[in-house]
């Protein structure tokens, strides 16, 4: 006879957070032992990819990457990559029950090119494992979405022609001084797959097991 399971939905931007969203630091651990706990044998997520306007978890920019709104500062904080004094320069939103997905647009990426310029040497090989495992999407993602901060966030078909339509000399001089831009695209996915395989390695050292979601429309204005 199947044994019968039962679990919780609970999205990662709904866990407690001192910076506006829920993330995969310390209170995602929380709930894990939480599930446990309580007699739990899963956690069903939604859609873990980066979110476009609207900030739905099923309309996103990536199949594949994960949303940077999820890195746990602490974490960079604990790993030397930010300071406290830092993280809290920034304003999160002033409603502790709500996401200000706003102001979290203006500043997240802000705090995390600063973990980018201190740990980009320092992770360079891990980095580079990193780029290769995932070679088949992490390098068009982070182009792509380079191209669209250049273009200042306009879907990538109100991009000039030579760019929307991926000329190959438009394309290359792009690539060419966009280089660190994409770099920071890819270390943020880095820090993203390091948290998530920490945290799900902790899971399923308590019996926990994820049941997942996919953005089931894919974005137009998308890698």
């Amino acid at each position: 006879m199947n044994e019968r399971l039962s679990g919780v939905l609970m999205p990662m931007s709904a866990l407690p957070s001192r910076y506006g969203i829920g993330t995969m630091g310390v209170e995602a651990y929380h709930f894990v032992d939480f599930l446990k706990e309580s007699g739990q044998s899963y956690w069903q997520l939604l859609p873990l990819g980066p979110t476009s306007y609207g900030d739905s978890p099923y309309q996103s920019f990536s199949t594949f990457a994960g949303n940077p709104y999820y890195v746990d500062l602490e974490f960079l904080i604990r790993d030397g990559l930010l300071t406290r004094e830092e993280v809290e320069a920034f304003d999160w939103g002033a409603e502790p029950d709500r996401t200000d997905y706003g102001t979290i647009y203006e500043n997240r990426f802000k705090v995390l090119r600063i973990a980018f310029e201190r740990g980009w040497e320092k992770y360079a090989d891990k980095v580079a494992v990193f780029r290769s495992e995932h070679a088949q999407w992490v390098e068009n993602y982070a182009f792509f979405m380079a191209l669209k901060a250049e273009q200042g966030g306009l879907s990538w078909t109100e991009w000039p022609e030579p760019l929307k339509l991926r000329y190959d000399d438009a394309m290359g001089a792009a690539w060419e001084r966009l280089r660190t831009e994409v770099n920071f695209y890819i270390f943020i996915q880095y820090l993203f797959d390091e948290q998530w395989k920490a945290l799900r390695a902790y899971a399923h050292m308590q019996g926990i097991r994820f049941i997942g979601d996919i953005p089931i429309y894919v974005a137009m204005d998308s890698a």
